[in-house]
């Protein structure tokens, strides 16, 4: 069986022995004692062996078992029914998502993992070391849990944010590639998923935080409103990157038609002064016998005077409306 841990804690200090997994109703618990059962992808005749030991309901157990779910909290007859959603970015800048379920009963927390990197010894570990806070029950360990999924989004926000940031001091000096504005769009595209499947931890946050719930002890709210605070700031920079990834190509392409308006500025500036010349030559140019000044002896001169006085104006002229 994929149980990663099993133990009994008795006035937060753990049991030396594994608890036994064997579909056998559970006994009493003395006052100050609990179960933590941690599960890595079971499979369905685990489950209902953990399931008849500890009286899980048949639909919360169906969906604990179900990858795919949606954050949510659920209220059963003795127990409460929470699914987290964990996510870390691969090396292709591809965001992963597993899951994470737990059952917060008044004297178990069983744990279901799929899918997920992240587990959770270091936690328990950490927990184990203060076994005073253990003391305060499930409702807490169900707290670290969940103050560990959410503080799990943090590095790939961090990186998102590199990697957004990059791209944005880029674009303000040249206009992005095509391979970086596909970039861009998968990127958003990543954010979009990232907000529909995480997006409802903070709604079940929110209602550990503020709502009386079985199993959840009022002075616990204080701890699932510092989850719900992550959460919220979580949510808030993924929204941020999501805005500057669309206004980058917005940004850039305003940029690149400013670049382009004042090159075809120039452009135009420097056809106006070549048109003078061009103009007078092509006057002059044609095969007409009788043309004013044609065999006067200063006609050449005063022509191109004229024309280099015209073409030094208009350079000036350009000059001081900024147009070269």
């Amino acid at each position: 069986m994929p149980v990663i841990a099993s133990r009994r804690y008795t006035r937060g200090i753990a049991s030396i022995h594994a608890l036994p997994i064997d579909g056998a109703q559970r006994k009493g618990l003395r006052r100050g004692q609990f179960d933590w059962i941690g599960l890595a992808e079971p499979e369905p005749e685990e489950m209902q062996l953990l399931a008849a030991q500890f009286g899980l309901h048949p639909l919360a157990v169906e969906d604990a078992l179900n990858p795919q779910q949606l954050p949510k909290v659920e209220v059963y007859k003795n127990h409460l029914f929470i699914v987290a959603r964990t996510a870390s970015m691969d090396e292709g800048e591809a965001i992963s998502y597993g899951q994470t379920a737990l059952f917060v009963g008044k004297d178990f927390i069983i744990t279901v993992r799929f899918g997920s990197s992240r587990a959770h010894h270091e936690l328990r570990q950490r927990l184990e070391i203060d076994s005073e806070r253990l003391t305060e029950g499930t409702d807490f360990v169900a707290h670290a849990i969940l103050d560990f999924i959410v503080d799990g989004y943090q590095p790939l926000i961090d990186r998102l944010e590199e990697s957004v940031q990059t791209m944005e001091d880029r674009a303000i000096h040249s206009f992005p590639e095509q391979s970086t504005i596909r970039r861009i769009f998968r990127l958003r595209r990543q954010l979009r998923r990232f907000e529909r499947i995480v997006g409802p931890m903070e709604e079940a946050c929110e209602r550990l935080a503020v709502t009386d719930l079985p199993h959840v002890d009022e002075s616990s709210h204080v701890w699932f409103r510092d989850v719900l605070d992550h959460m919220r700031r979580t949510l808030v920079r993924m929204r941020g990157l999501k805005e500057t990834l669309a206004s980058i190509v917005e940004t850039a392409s305003l940029l690149e038609a400013h670049r382009q308006g004042e090159m075809t500025r120039k452009l135009a500036a420097w056809a106006a002064i070549l048109a003078v010349p061009t103009a007078i030559a092509g006057i002059y140019g044609m095969n007409f016998d009788f043309m004013p000044e044609l065999r006067w002896q200063y006609g050449y001169p005063l022509v191109v005077s004229v024309i280099g006085a015209i073409c030094v104006g208009l350079w000036f002229r350009f000059r001081r409306i900024e147009w070269l």
